[in-house]
């Protein structure tokens, strides 16, 4: 009997929503935007990191001075606790999705790994 991958789809995407790694990064992410200090910081953040991210997309390089201001960013939000703990807890639901990643691909890697 076929498997539809898009049911399998939909119930991983109930599973993720239901663990316990959402629920914590759900819980960080209200903590912060209930604080509008923190939430403008994690904004500012956000957005520094999206412009490098499309500099490097597009080839373009990235200044000495964008760099020095990413840095600072970064260490500025590290220093919020309600920052600290959402980065934390999108670094374990990352983790996560990337583990399922491998498990969803595995049969792929077999086969093609297995060609020589």
């Amino acid at each position: 009997m076929p498997v539809n991958l898009y049911d399998s789809a939909y119930e991983l995407e109930k599973s993720v929503r239901q663990s316990e790694e959402y629920s914590l990064l759900k819980q960080a992410y209200a903590e912060v935007n209930a604080d509008q200090s923190a939430r403008d910081m994690f904004e500012n953040f956000r957005n520094i990191q999206l412009q490098l991210q499309q500099k490097q997309m597009m080839g373009q390089d990235i200044s000495e001075e964008e760099v020095m201001q990413a840095q600072k960013s970064v260490a500025l939000v590290q220093q919020n606790a309600k920052i600290s703990k959402l980065m934390e807890a999108e670094q374990r639901m990352s983790m996560v999705i990337a583990e399922m990643n491998k498990i969803i691909m595995k049969p792929l890697e077999e086969l093609y790994g297995s060609v020589q």
